[in-house]
């Protein structure tokens, strides 16, 4: 298998690459590398991928020095011609595409960013699949799709018709837009929907990191809602094992679909959309308790109200993903807060 990775320096993109390479695929990983957060954490990530921060340059290829079947070039995915000559002289069999501007907060303040990476990178990406005779588009999407449903655990058969953020419907938009692609062209597509994902190299917005590295230099952490949510929390090698093993699920058009009672979930297109999330959904207060237990230290807190953009719970159902599979996420959070914070004090030296 060839197959393209967007978002390549990002944490899972770069945790999916390396998982793939083990596997024997050639990778091409693609990223453009901004400054949404600290790019020395991303150039760290392409390290460990044999990708030098020094070797890396825009539309230039970079061979990995770890890797002979890696490679990896800079580039964002809404330049269409760039995207377009990449596509027509890859080669793909797949693509997974992770590559996105992400963040719930972020997208209340710089609405465009999320336009250009989420919308018109994505039609970018559908384009090469669909013109190039790529076997199977694999997308990220999220959990915060399922926006004011209050119906849990969430299921991929529940709508998804009222995100609170920009970034939600961005997502819901690619799930709309790659059910038009696998419709009209027969591309076959599959949708994750990623739920608060952590572990080792995760990203500095997030709350992991910002727990840990406040709890480590004596700072009060910010708590919303008065510590009353709820988050379905998934660590990073149960992710990347889901979407390892769902790109060999090619999807199917449902032959019992049934117009009358649309199933959001599947269609009679080539088209599959997949919760990961780990089905144990814990109360904030009891993750932070695992933060410091881990760090051996009592974290001060600060309690504020919910934050515009928030949901007050997320709870994956699964079920689906372990029927395609046989898999499904199941690291228990204290020991994957434990790892995480242990890769957290070397990485910085602390």
């Amino acid at each position: 298998m060839k197959t393209l990775v967007t978002g390549a320096a990002g944490f899972i993109g770069s945790a999916v690459c390396r998982r793939l390479l083990d596997k024997g695929d050639t990778v091409v990983g693609l990223d453009n590398i901004n400054d949404y957060y600290d790019p020395e954490l991303k150039y760290g990530r392409l390290s460990q991928l044999g990708i030098g921060k020094d070797d890396v340059d825009w539309y230039k290829f970079t061979q990995s020095s770890t890797f002979e079947r890696f490679s990896f070039i800079r580039m964002n995915l809404e330049d269409t011609q760039a995207m377009q000559m990449l596509f027509a002289n890859g080669g793909f069999d797949l693509v997974v595409n992770l590559g996105a501007q992400a963040g719930v907060r972020y997208s209340i303040t710089n609405p465009q960013a999320y336009i250009e990476s989420n919308i018109d990178g994505f039609i970018n990406i559908l384009e090469g699949c669909r013109h190039n005779k790529v076997k199977h588009l694999v997308y990220a999407s999220s959990s915060s799709v399922y926006g004011l449903n209050g119906q849990v655990p969430f299921s991929e058969h529940h709508g998804i018709a009222h995100p609170v953020s920009l970034y939600a419907a961005t997502k819901k938009s690619n799930e709309l837009m790659a059910h038009a692609y696998s419709k009209l062209y027969d591309l076959p597509t599959t949708g994750l929907r990623f739920f608060t994902v952590y572990g080792p190299w995760g990203r500095p917005d997030m709350s992991p990191f910002l727990f840990i590295d406040a709890i480590l230099h004596d700072r009060p952490i910010k708590v919303f809602n008065n510590g009353d949510m709820l988050r379905d929390f998934t660590y990073i090698d149960d992710i990347v094992e889901g979407i390892v093993r769902i790109c060999e699920v090619i999807p199917e058009g449902n032959k019992d679909w049934d117009e009358t009672n649309p199933d959001p979930a599947t269609s009679p297109a080539p088209y599959r959309v997949y919760n990961i999330g780990n089905q144990q959904p814990t109360r904030l207060m009891d993750y932070i308790k695992c933060i410091e237990n881990a760090i051996g230290r009592e974290a001060k807190k600060n309690f504020l109200p919910m934050q515009p953009g928030d949901v007050y719970q997320t709870y994956a159902d699964s079920s689906a993903l372990g029927e395609a599979t046989g898999f499904k996420p199941d690291t228990k959070l204290q020991e994957g807060i434990d790892r995480t914070v242990a890769w957290f004090k070397q990485y910085y030296n602390l």
